[in-house]
């Protein structure tokens, strides 16, 4: 079954259900609200839906309390990484969302921008720092070969965790040893001044499409952890007011992007549209997006007339393993 799917679906047919939140990341907070959600929803269109916590109990006990499929509200390592999709890949549980491989690689940033580049796809300039790149001389030089102001990330986390925007080169030390905490390897970017955009994507191969896309305005641009789930100061967009052929090629950007990395299910691209010459850059990939009430999939997917529940069931049924994906479908 696919995203596009005209064809009813059967709650009776989809099986006991586990949904996987919480987990042992950074995010766990934000899986939980999401994972609750997701529950919420499934229950209440008559899903045999279950909270799954992968920290409290192993992910052995799927197949022993008798899981059909599940559901992955799980954000960051552990989860969106491809690991525990190997996991049920083993077990036999068709989940939601991307397979191993587009899992780990879109979580990995540094991966995710050579794989885009070499298809050709537009994303800001970069340098990855090891864990043995700390000496001064080496910080100093990324402001010379990016600029300023630039970026400072972990390499592999995500809802703006350990980020950091550098103006001076006063502030790199601090930035890295902020990134450095969550990830051996550290994500130095070139910044690009402009319009924040983020663009969901629903199905798989082919007949993947592209989301409305939404348009950020956040406050003195800090799009960051607290603002983006625990306050109400951000705008969101949607109508992002872009043209009509600004929205379209952004569109087309990020399904060529979501294609790339080979993910399915669903996935929501961040973006940056350059102010200078309205250039759109490809800056993340997720592939398993937040749930929660200011979640930004959700919030497009009402925009193209698909409510939560709905869209919470759809993704379900599209739930799939690695071997059956490629075949088509279960």
């Amino acid at each position: 079954m696919t995203m596009n799917d005209p064809v009813r679906i059967d709650v009776g047919d989809l099986g006991r259900t586990a949904v996987l939140m919480g987990g042992d990341s950074a995010e766990r907070e934000v899986s939980l609200m999401s994972g609750q959600g997701v529950l919420d929803a499934l229950r209440a269109l008559g899903v045999d839906a279950h909270a799954f916590d992968p920290a409290a109990q192993p992910l052995c006990d799927l197949r022993t309390q008798g899981f059909a499929r599940a559901f992955i509200a799980l954000h960051g390592r552990h989860g969106e990484d491809g690991t525990v999709q190997g996991a049920l890949e083993l077990l036999r549980i068709p989940y939601t969302g991307s397979g191993v491989m587009a899992s780990a690689i879109a979580m990995d940033k540094v991966m995710t921008k050579r794989v885009w580049l070499a298809e050709g796809l537009p994303t800001p300039r970069w340098v990855c720092l090891g864990a043995g790149q700390r000496a001064r001389e080496e910080l100093q030089a990324v402001p010379d070969a990016l600029g300023l102001p630039l970026i400072v990330k972990p390499a592999r986390e995500g809802s703006s965790i350990g980020v950091s925007k550098v103006l001076g080169y006063s502030q790199m030390q601090d930035a890295v040893t902020l990134a450095a905490r969550h990830d051996a390897d550290v994500l130095c970017e070139e910044f690009i001044e402009g319009l924040e955009l983020t663009c969901p994507v629903l199905g798989q191969g082919a007949s993947a499409r592209a989301l409305p896309v939404i348009r950020i305005d956040a406050p003195e641009g800090r799009y960051d952890y607290q603002n983006k789930y625990f306050t109400d100061v951000v705008a969101y967009r949607v109508p992002s007011g872009l043209a009509p052929a600004e929205e379209e090629q952004v569109q087309r950007l990020t399904l060529a992007a979501y294609q790339a990395l080979g993910c399915r299910g669903w996935g929501r691209a961040d973006l940056m549209l350059r102010a200078s010459d309205r250039r759109p850059f490809l800056i993340e990939m997720n592939t398993s997006p937040g749930m929660t009430g200011h979640s930004l999939v959700p919030m497009s997917a009402k925009a193209a007339g698909i409510d939560y529940p709905q869209l919470c069931l759809q993704l379900l049924a599209a739930a799939t393993l690695d071997g059956a994906a490629a075949r088509g479908g279960l």
